[in-house]
């Protein structure tokens, strides 16, 4: 039987470091766009997709898509493979867990000793 520990008491195991806060200011700076969240939600409910097909679905030139993609992409929010001459994307599922991780909720409880 798995046990369960109350959020209130995880701990991380090291004291959070500017690289720690660089790495989430990067992703929520990413996710603090309106296209890019719609574009993560299409993503989310689509799975792998060809930018080709991102363009009609956000309504969107593939120059401004590619944009926020890059963004997404360097904030590790998404994936990207190329087929064949076309590019396809996916969320990164790790990555956003870890933005609803116990870890981070963590620095923002005080410990409880």
């Amino acid at each position: 039987m798995k046990t369960i520990i109350p959020i209130h008491e995880v701990k991380i195991n090291t004291a959070p470091n500017d690289s720690f806060f660089e790495t989430y200011e990067a992703k929520f700076k990413a996710l603090a766009d309106r296209k890019r969240l719609q574009i993560m939600n299409e993503l989310t409910q689509r799975g792998k997709t060809c930018v080709c097909d991102l363009c009609d679905i956000v309504e969107m030139a593939q120059s401004k898509l590619s944009y926020h993609l890059k963004i997404l992409l360097d904030a590790n929010l998404i994936t990207k493979e190329i087929i064949g001459t076309w590019s396809y994307y996916e969320i990164n599922n790790s990555a956003v867990n870890g933005l609803l991780s116990e870890e981070l909720c963590c620095i923002f409880r005080p410990s409880r000793s």
